[in-house]
């Protein structure tokens, strides 16, 4: 008797072992996310997918080609922010955003040397989501970060790392997150998926041809101070 009992719930336990398994073939969309990823890689990807929406990527017509970078999206009318080495002595700008739509843009202003913004504008056919800033003065070094951008023409592109140094006198914000050719004028983000700097340009011994894990960014304070310049100009005129 005792032998029967083990060997019936012994059947039990590989039956209700197979249901399971067979349920989660049937059935993977009830397998959920939280139960896969880790809640680190989780934040990531909520982060990523919740900014993706909000960010473009360039090409802009140059005498030497076409220069590539990435940019933010700060308006629902169109409004583009990026850096102005991405734009600069374009003939033309093509505007690729997330959805895949392709628009041409116009110039709005340009700040060259150390600052490096521009404001571009596209005439958008579709629902724009706007990236949000947040304050520069709050970060720290060693913080968790998040660029985004375009780089050497892969689209949508995810890199994380921390914030190594900040340069007060150059107002920069140095991190190893991967910053490549492309990446320009994309944001750097904080964990809440706000834009805490801009992606701006690297070092390395090979002509800044690649990443070696010194990447710079502008501040993204100096970024909401330029547009409130420009909006006060348009304000004027208007």
């Amino acid at each position: 008797m005792y032998m029967f009992n083990k060997t019936k719930t012994f059947k039990k336990v590989l039956f209700s072992l197979f249901v399971s398994f067979m349920l989660l073939i049937l059935n993977p969309q009830k397998v959920n996310s939280q139960t896969i990823f880790t809640p680190e890689e989780n934040s990531y990807i909520g982060i990523y997918e919740k900014i993706l929406p909000a960010t473009v990527s360039i090409e802009a017509d140059i005498d030497k080609g076409t220069s590539g970078g990435s940019g933010c999206v700060i308006s629902k009318d169109g409004i583009i922010l990026t850096s102005s080495h991405v734009i600069e002595d374009s003939k033309s700008i093509q505007v690729t955003t997330h959805s895949g739509k392709t628009y041409k843009a116009s110039v709005l202003a340009v700040v060259k040397n150390k600052t490096d913004l521009a404001l571009i504008k596209i005439e958008p056919k579709e629902d724009l989501q706007l990236a949000k800033f947040a304050n520069s003065d709050e970060i720290k070094v060693g913080q968790r970060v998040l660029a985004l951008g375009c780089p050497f023409g892969f689209k949508d592109t995810l890199t994380i790392g921390i914030i190594s140094r900040i340069d007060y006198e150059r107002n920069k914000i140095q991190t190893d997150a991967a910053i490549n050719p492309g990446c320009s004028g994309g944001p750097l983000l904080n964990l809440k998926g706000e834009v805490i700097g801009i992606n701006q340009s690297i070092y390395n011994p090979d002509n800044n041809r690649s990443n070696i894990g010194i990447g710079f960014a502008l501040p993204s304070n100096y970024a909401v101070e330029f547009i409130a310049k420009v909006n006060k100009k348009v304000a004027r005129k208007t």
